[in-house]
């Protein structure tokens, strides 16, 4: 802790506000900025986020045992700190490298004036999405037509994209049924949505280490659930051997859903506006005075 100490008050006691500002020092600030700004957003989209809030708590109790001079655990923190270091490179090696190869495929202009296109008005994706994927679902379960739909919300999912075939196409049953079809090059793996569109298939899910799913189920269903102990996705998954839909959110599975539930499911995540929500609420009012 010497060398914390050492640091703290050599820089962190020494700040002050300059007399004069030049402009290359607001060009300092710009720069700074746009590369904190540029590596936060790779941070969102990779493992890292959730390492980065895990060592912000960590930095928080250290923090508390400096104030209350816990000296055996600031002794501990300060053997393991450089090893540490070493691991959460060891962690993040395959997005690093990812990172630097297509840091000269980067579009800087698109990056400084970033614009979400994948959320529309209604939220997360629109009223038409969640019916498309309602329909699709019980649709392929008659026929007993395995699926695995991913839902993305907040929590990008770029990761698990980028193992797949990229589509970029917007949500019908029609799509849904024809790429979860058997023999057909798309069907093997999971479908991931994003707003309206379906943005890539194939793709490769964790699978679940949990010992409370039934021993009955498959890799479809473990792989469902896996993704959504670690994302806040929604899947919906449908069994190839029983036809039956089933919903993983928030490393739970709830099996065979009817459409009422999973439309209800899928609502719960799309994040709607007050204003939009009302709206619904008045149309289905107008529609009942009328009958």
């Amino acid at each position: 802790m010497e060398q914390i100490n050492s640091f703290i008050n050599k820089y962190l006691t020494t700040l002050h506000i300059p007399t004069r500002i030049v402009w290359t020092d607001i060009v300092e600030i710009i720069i700074i900025s746009f590369l904190v700004y540029q590596i936060l957003i790779w941070i969102r989209d990779t493992k890292a986020w959730n390492l980065l809030k895990g060592v912000i708590v960590i930095l928080i109790f250290l923090l508390f045992a400096a104030i209350l001079r816990l000296s055996t655990i600031l002794w501990i923190a300060e053997k393991i700190f450089s090893v540490g270091i070493i691991a959460v490179v060891i962690v993040l090696q395959p997005e690093l490298r990812r990172a630097l190869e297509q840091l000269g495929q980067k579009n800087f202009v698109a990056n400084i004036m970033p614009f979400d296109v994948a959320k529309t008005s209604d939220g997360n994706f629109s009223d038409r999405t969640i019916n498309e994927i309602v329909k699709a679902s019980f649709e392929m379960g008659k026929v007993k037509t395995g699926a695995l739909i991913v839902v993305e919300q907040n929590q990008k999912l770029t990761e698990y994209e980028r193992t797949g075939i990229a589509v970029d196409a917007i949500v019908t049953n029609q799509l849904l049924i024809n790429i979860f079809e058997h023999n057909t090059p798309l069907h093997d793996g999971a479908v991931l949505v994003r707003g309206d569109r379906v943005v890539a298939a194939t793709c490769y899910l964790p699978l679940s280490d949990s010992t409370k799913l039934s021993k009955e189920l498959g890799t479809r269903h473990r792989a469902g659930v896996g993704v959504s102990e670690i994302t806040d996705s929604l899947t919906v998954i449908v069994s190839e051997e029983t036809g039956r839909v089933s919903v993983a959110f928030e490393g739970k599975l709830t099996r065979n859903v009817d459409a009422d539930t999973l439309r209800k499911k899928l609502e719960s995540i799309q994040n709607k506006t007050v204003e939009e929500k009302q709206r619904k609420v008045w149309k289905g009012r107008l529609k009942r005075e009328e009958k």
